[in-house]
């Protein structure tokens, strides 16, 4: 009969002394990937664990930030139809859900009436549109040689490549934009869920946090709501003042000085409409487009047109934005700026079409947070400047 192998203890009688495994299992051996006993490697281990799960969570977050980019444009399309209900509730003293439905089906009749009646007109002058613009380029470079300034072949093709590397990476953007009917779709269906019962995700979002400090969440959210829904109708009051001023001036106001209707009044008045949506760069694109367009039509029609972008944009700068800038989200142009510009870089053109937007929520958590914690010195108010 074999005898069980046995493992050699310590001591002066190792070579004749063997222990059990159960009294090796009582025996201390100290430190281990499996057992950790020792403070000082606990506190280690924790540190790493912490480290580990925090570039864990950035690098989950780089990967699904597309997606939550996309809830949050579901989020402001929401705050856009419950502002519409809103205000639409001071007339009609109806159910929420009904005020809701009346802006989701006028919202998709204003959209079938411009594919229907402008579409025709919009899809002819945006295929005349590339041979202005070029016919103009090609029009400044001779202006530029007959003025003296030394515009060689070799440069004209350098600064030709770069704005077909420019308008290559904007066809892209467009592309992507179009091409991304998807998104679109996802985005308003998300939102037509929140919009019709918001209280439903707030109460879930609600039900993660800890009980102490879900009234200062619900707090929080209702004044980024409010402020969203403030900030959405003030750039829609924009969006709406730009494009009919710039259509009544270009079609309407221009034949009866003399100078004639300007080419594709309908589509710059579209586009500058829809590029009010994005401050800064939306109005200094819709008025080179618009300049670009004048001028093919002659020196004083390009006077004219240029006239009209200064007017229309003064007017919106001095009268619309500061009466809406009473009851919306103040922010810094230059910070707005710089968040377009990170957000386009990073997310493309919805990044930045969603940058204003989500600067705007960063501003209102910030000063609830500089809120809280006055109440927690004693202070009752903080004053808030301007992001």
């Amino acid at each position: 009969m074999s005898t069980p192998f046995k493992t050699p203890t310590k001591g002066s009688d190792s070579e004749n002394r063997f222990a059990s495994p159960a009294e090796l299992a009582d025996e201390d051996l100290g430190d281990s990937p499996a057992r950790v006993t020792g403070p000082r490697i606990q506190y280690e281990v924790q540190r790493a664990v912490v480290w580990v799960s925090i570039v864990g969570a950035v690098v989950l977050l780089v990967y699904i930030s597309q997606s939550l980019l996309v809830i949050f444009g579901a989020m402001v399309f929401a705050s856009i139809v419950d502002g519409g209900a809103r205000l639409l509730g001071r007339i009609l003293p109806i159910a929420r859900a009904w005020r809701v439905v009346i802006v989701l089906v006028l919202t998709v009749a204003f959209f079938t009436w411009l594919a229907i009646y402008a579409g025709s007109t919009i899809s002819r002058d945006a295929a005349m549109f590339p041979a202005i613009i070029e016919r103009q380029i090609t029009d400044l470079i001779a202006w530029a040689q007959a003025q003296g300034f030394d515009v060689s072949q070799a440069q004209l093709e350098n600064y030709a490549g770069g704005i077909s590397s420019g308008i290559g990476t904007l066809t892209s953007a467009l592309g992507g934009l179009f091409g991304g009917l998807v998104t679109v779709v996802v985005i308003i269906v998300i939102g037509v869920y929140v919009v019709l019962e918001p209280q439903l995700y707030e109460r879930g979002v609600a039900w993660i946090l800890p009980r102490a400090k879900r009234d200062s969440f619900y707090v929080t959210v209702s004044r980024m709501a409010k402020s969203m829904r403030r900030l959405m109708a003030g750039r829609l009051l924009g969006m709406l003042i730009e494009g009919v001023f710039t259509y009544i001036m270009l079609a309407v106001v221009a034949p009866l000085v003399g100078i004639g209707t300007v080419p594709m009044a309908v589509l710059l008045a579209i586009l500058t409409g829809l590029l009010a949506f994005v401050p800064n760069l939306g109005a200094l694109i819709s008025g080179v487009l618009m300049v670009l367009v004048g001028f093919s039509g002659g020196v004083e029609m390009g006077i004219y047109t240029t006239f009209v972008y200064l007017f229309v944009q003064n007017f919106d700068g001095y009268v619309v934005v500061p009466m809406i800038a009473k009851k919306a989200v103040d922010l810094a142009p230059a910070l707005v700026l710089a968040t377009q510009l990170i957000m386009g870089t990073l997310f493309g053109i919805l990044g930045l079409f969603l940058a204003d937007p989500l600067l705007a929520m960063i501003k209102v958590s910030l000063e609830r947070r500089a809120e809280k914690n006055g109440e927690k010195e004693g202070v009752r108010e903080v004053p808030q400047s301007g992001a």
